[in-house]
């Protein structure tokens, strides 16, 4: 049972540490590309709801891809 539980933190930690480099990169990227854009630093409802089903098309594509 232990075997079962180590392998479980070690996925947390993988995921949690690659979800925190890919969030601290999304963001640097969208403030360094309003920056070069002169334009208001405002997020649009568009703008939220193509990043959320990005976000939620990832998810789905890595669900998808532990199950084969």
């Amino acid at each position: 049972m232990e075997e079962n539980s180590k392998w479980k933190t070690m996925v947390f930690a993988i995921g949690g540490l690659a979800g925190l480099l890919t969030g601290l990169a999304a963001a640097f990227l969208f403030i360094r590309s309003r920056e070069m854009s002169e334009e208001d630093l405002k997020l649009t409802s568009g703008q939220g709801v193509k990043i959320g089903m990005g976000v939620v098309t990832l998810l789905k594509t890595i669900v998808e891809g532990g199950s084969k």
